[in-house]
């Protein structure tokens, strides 16, 4: 579990990485990311970025955009921040999204296959009144 103090840093970490990918960084492909998550190591040495985008078919290319921006996205960080140390930053693609939609549709196959099978009528109920047990 994280220390709220840790929670703090990666949400102001997420704010100032998506508001500077959508107003300082030139290189339109990077900015086609949208950041979900940040999460510092406890000595602020490292950061995972994890970003998803809207056509999934580009996320290879937005994180080769993505490393090649990291150097100059955490200098700015730093100036932004003001931590005596600015983590190094490492983007991931944020898969749960995905992992949410295929639990859905599993979840909905569960329901449909209860849906098919036949109702109790209650008879067995009725058989243990009428025998006194």
């Amino acid at each position: 579990m994280t220390s709220f103090r840790m929670q703090r840093i990666n949400k102001q970490m997420q704010r100032e990485i998506s508001l500077l990918l959508e107003l300082r960084v030139k290189n339109e492909t990077a900015k086609l990311a949208v950041i979900t998550e940040v999460d510092c190591s406890r000595d602020l040495e490292n950061a995972r970025v994890y970003f998803t985008t809207v056509d999934p078919s580009i996320r290879d290319d937005v994180k080769k955009s993505l490393d090649s921006a990291a150097g100059a996205l955490r200098t700015m960080l730093g100036r932004q921040l003001g931590l005596r140390l600015t983590p190094a930053l490492s983007f991931h693609v944020d898969t749960s999204e995905e992992y949410g939609r295929v639990m859905d549709r599993l979840l909905d196959s569960l329901k449909t296959d209860e849906d098919d099978e036949p109702e109790e009528t209650g008879d067995e109920e009725e058989e243990y009144q009428e025998s006194g047990e």
